[in-house]
């Protein structure tokens, strides 16, 4: 009944986001259209986060009917020092979304309303921990932006529709529900619109059951983790997922992350405060990791996760930096400059604790291309840090239908040896994408886990046999495809072939003899036509 219940909810709140959708359609293209109910759906949630976060305090304290959103700005500035330190942002009771909801619709102002709230938030974690978590936020969400509409009237009659849907979002008791909603909302409207997003897709968002695998293999063996960390994080969603299978208390000393999209940077940020994780337990920083890596004093890390951005271009070795950086320089050379995807492999295993697994998804030509990428295969291969290679489903991410594959890295590994994993066949079809189902995942894991030879879908090679094929990852060259092309037993074709035969020469003696019958009827007929005009004659 719970699930049914949870069902229900969630249906509800999806059928709510498409009729803001519908609101707003047309008047706000649909990928800016998500970056203004994401910041409204952010700004209530951090007001409904604070409102009873001291509502709570209160009413421990005795005072059963006190309600914070009903006092004064005055009475509140008392407690904002307090209250920055606990959750690192203040809000005073009038800037609250509830009241400014009830105000809304009889604004002129709104706009400027909305924008000063904004920049107040923000404001209030300055000069604190939090600010740079708070910092910019809602940089993305441009009330006086003409996407909203030509004019101020315009403009604040959809930021009233915004923000009345955003309210009538059904998030449940903030007690038992509202953080998994809030979430559910977030990745709900990340999945809606990086479907068909062209240029953002798989830039922004990873499919929560590829999230899934990915955590789940980073995760065998384990109940918790010290950190955990994606070098490109995107949105966040593959962090997240360890709040979401270990409880973010079990990832003891936070999420880390470096985005260089400084609007998905944002949305990261703001995607973790609708997961309840707190400022003090994630730093996700802004800029270029391959060139600027900003968590040089937080490594190692016990989990690392990525969808990195495939083959993209990077400065390589015309960078003298890079060609010194103590990431890179084990492997003797840089991955080329138009295709970094193994700049970042070489990243995250610099930054992998000795007992830490990494799990990054990768480009298929990464795995078997030559030159400068062979050299890196060369090094990881030969000091034993490849631990398995799995090869994705096609039509997985969006944005692109190429098949992917998952490179895992450990520091570790008992044997020296490499499992491939063929994985391609584990996914269901669902309209024109493919998707991992609970199950799919799980024979996926066990086939990790396990660690044995399955004919056609895994194969452990020792290090030998891949230094042998040129140091050629690809999971084709290990596993066997099985042929699915229908076996034929070329007796049983003979023999069919010889009584078709037959039966063709049967039915052609019979064929014959109608012809035959019928020349001779043609004749006796003629004849007697003859013989009958001789008589009449």
């Amino acid at each position: 009944m719970a699930d049914n219940k949870k069902e229900q909810e969630r249906d509800e709140l999806h059928r709510t986001i498409w009729g803001i959708a519908n609101d707003l359609r047309g008047s706000v293209d649909g990928w800016d259209f998500k970056q203004y109910v994401l910041g409204m759906l952010f700004y209530r949630y951090i007001s409904e986060n604070l409102a009873n976060f001291i509502n709570a305090s209160e009413i421990e304290a005795g005072a059963g009917d006190f309600d914070y959103a009903k006092l004064s700005d005055a009475e509140a500035e008392s407690a904002r020092e307090e209250l920055v330190n606990a959750k690192g942002f203040f809000i005073l009771p009038s800037e609250l979304f509830c009241n400014i909801k009830q105000k809304a619709s009889g604004d002129e102002n709104l706009n400027e309303t909305l924008e000063k709230i904004f920049r107040n938030i923000e404001n209030s974690a300055m000069g604190t921990d939090s600010e740079r978590d708070f910092k910019g936020l809602f940089d993305d969400m441009n009330v006086n932006s003409n996407k909203l509409g030509g004019g101020v009237k315009e403009r604040n009659e959809r930021l009233v529709k915004l923000i009345n849907g955003v309210a009538n979002m059904n998030l449940g008791n903030y007690q038992d529900n509202t953080i998994d909603a809030f979430g559910d909302a977030y990745e709900f409207l990340m999945g809606m619109y990086a479907s068909n997003a062209g240029k953002s897709g798989g830039e922004f968002f990873t499919p929560q059951e590829v999230s899934e695998l990915l955590t789940r293999i980073t995760l065998v063996g384990k109940t918790e983790v010290n950190k955990v960390y994606d070098p490109a994080c995107g949105s966040g969603s593959l962090l997240l997922k360890f709040a979401k299978i270990l409880g973010k208390d079990n990832v003891r000393n936070g999420f880390f992350g470096q985005e260089v999209n400084i609007t998905t940077y944002n949305l990261c940020r703001i995607n973790m405060f609708l997961h309840d994780i707190g400022y003090e337990k994630f730093d996700i920083a802004h800029g270029d990791t391959l060139k600027s890596p900003q968590h040089w004093d937080d490594e190692p890390f016990e989990a690392i996760v990525s969808n990195p951005p495939y083959s993209i271009q990077w400065e390589g070795d015309s960078n003298p930096l890079l060609i010194n950086d103590e990431r890179f320089t084990p492997a003797g050379v840089l991955a080329p400059k138009s295709k970094a995807d193994l700049a970042f492999v070489m990243h995250s295993l610099s930054w992998l604790a000795p007992n830490g697994a990494a799990a990054i998804v990768c480009f298929p030509g990464i795995m078997y291309r030559g030159g400068a990428e062979q050299k890196i295969r060369k090094y990881l291969i030969t000091n034993n840090f490849v631990d398995c290679v799995i090869q994705l489903p096609d039509n997985l991410f969006f944005g692109t239908s190429i098949a992917t594959c998952i490179m895992v890295l450990k520091k570790n590994k008992t044997d020296n040896s490499t499992l491939f994993i063929d994985a391609s066949k584990e996914c269901v079809k669902v309209t024109n994408n493919n998707k991992l189902t609970a199950d799919n995942i799980a024979s996926i894991v066990k086939y990790y886990t396990d660690r044995k030879d399955v004919e056609y879908v895994s194969k452990l090679v020792p290090n030998s046999k891949v230094e042998e094929e040129d140091f050629n990852l690809s999971v084709s060259t290990y596993v066997e495809q099985q042929d699915t092309r229908e076996v034929i037993d070329i007796t049983e074709l003979n023999k069919e072939i010889s009584q078709i035969v037959e039966k063709e020469a049967q039915l052609r003696a019979q064929i014959d003899k109608i012809i035959a019958e019928l020349r001779e009827e043609a004749t006796t007929e003629k004849i007697s036509a003859v013989q009958k005009e001789g008589a009449d004659e």
